[in-house]
């Protein structure tokens, strides 16, 4: 029996080693079979949606809101309680090299925590080599791993922040929710249309930094924004949109930065959908919708292609990103993209998906 306790001690300690390894001290996807922590948060998020409902409304936005700092102390507390199991079960296998030797594993996993929270009361002592070089470890491995927390949500915080700053800014010019025909609209109306390759040099270098945050940090994910009816996720599609409108229908202006803010975007979308969510359904564009765009854009006085020439062209660049993009909404429970503006609804959870790794 001791040897199984010890065995077991140990696969726990290295499961959670190796989770926090992966989430926090390794800058890009790893793989998901041995983390404890995925499925933990898709369980988690499964609950979450399960508890709110699914009826729209802003209620549920900040219910929903909570999640992801709340998963963060989730994840600490979880890694702390396979801590304390592990270790606990490896002392009560030495309990031969403690004074007074615990007389069940209760109270093996009792000195286990006040070893890893360093509260060190005494009442328990180790006496042999290896029981010390135990509780050694194990006070080290709890400050290391809320150390390693701490740091954690710091640069959880900073991403998201940065995130959202261009994701707020966008309200000015596209709306609430974002769209790319106001946005459009606006840049016309507002005489910026020749500062509009600028506009998508920064929303390139914003797609970049996005995808290398939420790439190697899925978690940054759930965080939503502060505002109603906005999301990461629909200031990126109206970006992404109203790029491909000025590489495929709007003519003179410039199309140099559309095609790399579109590169880049759409990179974002593809990797980040890699992460396990299915490709989701069409967003809603339709001919007549995009007509009634079409002539939205004549009124603001873009110079535009041929209608015919300009539908097909469009149809297959958003084609590119635009799966991706619903199939994220609808996981996380954001807005999608709003092709006119308006009250676009929070996405449900009805749409085909699946938990990203």
């Amino acid at each position: 029996m001791e040897a199984l306790e010890l065995a077991v001690g140990l696969l726990f300690l290295a499961l959670v080693f190796w989770d926090v390894f992966q989430t926090i001290v390794v800058p890009r996807p790893t793989p998901g079979r041995f983390r404890l922590g995925r499925y933990l948060i898709r369980g988690a998020w499964r609950a979450a949606r399960g508890t709110v409902g699914a009826e729209v409304g802003a209620t549920r936005d900040r219910l929903l809101g909570l999640f992801a700092p709340a998963a963060t102390v989730l994840l600490l507390v979880a890694w702390l309680s396979g801590l304390i199991l592990g270790y606990g079960l490896i002392l009560f296998a030495l309990r031969a090299e403690l004074q007074p030797a615990p007389r069940d594993l209760g109270t093996a996993l009792y000195f286990a925590a006040s070893s890893i929270l360093t509260l060190g009361f005494g009442d328990i002592v180790a006496v042999g080599s290896l029981a010390r070089i135990v509780v050694v470890a194990a006070a080290a491995s709890g400050l290391g791993i809320v150390a390693l927390v701490v740091t954690f949500l710091f640069s959880l915080f900073g991403s998201y922040q940065r995130r959202e700053v261009s994701v707020v800014t966008l309200e000015a010019k596209a709306g609430v929710p974002p769209s790319a025909v106001v946005l459009l609209e606006s840049i016309a109306r507002m005489d910026l249309v020749a500062r509009l390759p600028e506009l998508f040099g920064e929303w390139e270098r914003w797609a970049a930094e996005v995808l290398d945050s939420h790439v190697a940090y899925p978690l940054l994910g759930f965080f939503r924004s502060s505002h109603d009816n906005l999301s990461w996720i629909s200031a990126l599609g109206t970006v992404l949109d109203a790029a491909s409108l000025v590489l495929t229908t709007i003519r003179d202006v410039p199309r140099g930065h559309a095609e790399l803010v579109k590169r880049v975007g759409s990179h974002l979308v593809e990797d980040i959908s890699n992460l396990g969510f299915r490709s989701g359904g069409s967003v809603g564009i339709d001919r007549p919708a995009f007509d009634s765009v079409y002539a939205r854009l004549l009124d603001a006085g873009y110079t535009l292609m041929p209608p015919e020439e300009a539908w097909e062209a469009f149809s297959l660049a958003r084609a590119t990103y635009a799966p991706g993009l619903e199939a994220m909404a609808a996981y996380w429970a954001v807005p999608s993209p709003s092709w006119f503006g308006g009250s676009d609804p929070l996405r449900s959870p009805t749409h085909q998906e699946r938990d990203p790794a």
